[in-house]
C-alpha cells in the first residue's frame, strides 16, 4: 500500500472510509463518503503530497443486488509524482452526487456520460443533459436491469428521407439454433 495514502487519510479521517488496492487496475483506491467528494478531490488536487491535477475518467459500476448499487469511480493522475489514484464513492439511484466541475473542468462531459448511461444525478452541474443517447430515450443503458430488447427500433428510411420508429421484428430464423459443433460436421463427413 502506498505510504502517502495513509498520510492523506490521517489528514482527512472523517472523509475517507477505507484504502483499497484495485484488483482490476492495480491502483490504490480511496473509498470516500459521497457527501465529501468535493472536499477530498480539492484536497488531492492541491496538497503537496498528492498534486492530482488531472482527472482522467469518471465511470460507474452497477451492483444491483447491493443497497448502494453504484460504485462511482474517479481516476486521477499526478504528473508531479507520476502516480495514479482511484477515488470511489458508493451511491444508490436516488443519491445526488455533487458535481466536481468546479475542481476539475474536464468532469463536465464525463459526468454527462455517467448521467446518461447509468442515471447517477450530479447536482450543480452546469449542463446535465444526455450526451450519447437520444433526448427521448427512456432508461439508462449501462444499468444491469436495463432491458436488452425493446418494443420499437429507430432507423433512417431512405424512401421517406427521415428517421422512423417501428415495432421490433425478430425473424423466426434467428430463433432456431443448431447446437451441433461445426467440428462435429467435419469429422462426420470424413467417415
Amino acid at each position: 500500500m502506498h505510504k502517502y495514502l495513509s498520510v492523506i487519510k490521517s489528514h482527512l479521517p472523517e472523509y475517507i472510509e477505507d484504502i483499497e488496492q484495485s484488483i482490476e487496475h492495480g491502483l490504490p483506491t480511496l473509498v470516500v463518503k459521497s457527501e465529501n467528494i468535493l472536499n477530498v478531490l480539492q484536497f488531492l488536487k492541491q496538497h503537496t503530497l498528492a498534486k492530482y491535477q488531472s482527472l482522467i475518467e469518471i465511470t460507474a459500476v452497477d451492483y444491483p443486488e447491493r443497497e448502494k448499487r453504484f460504485d462511482l469511480l474517479y481516476f486521477l493522475l499526478s504528473y508531479e509524482h507520476n502516480s495514479r489514484l482511484i477515488v470511489k464513492i458508493r451511491v444508490d439511484e436516488l443519491t445526488v452526487v455533487d458535481s466536481v466541475t468546479k475542481v476539475y473542468p474536464s468532469a463536465d462531459w464525463l459526468e454527462r456520460e455517467v448521467w446518461d448511461l447509468f442515471g447517477i444525478y450530479f447536482g450543480d452541474h452546469p449542463d446535465l443533459r444526455r450526451i450519447l443517447t437520444d433526448y427521448g430515450f427512456e432508461g439508462h443503458p449501462l444499468r444491469k436491469d436495463f432491458p436488452l430488447t425493446g418494443y420499437t427500433e429507430v432507423r433512417y428510411d431512405d424512401l421517406q428521407k427521415r428517421v422512423v420508429s417501428e415495432p421490433v421484428e425478430i425473424s423466426q430464423e434467428f430463433r432456431v439454433f443448431d447446437f451441433q459443433s461445426p467440428w462435429e460436421c467435419i469429422t462426420a463427413s470424413k467417415k
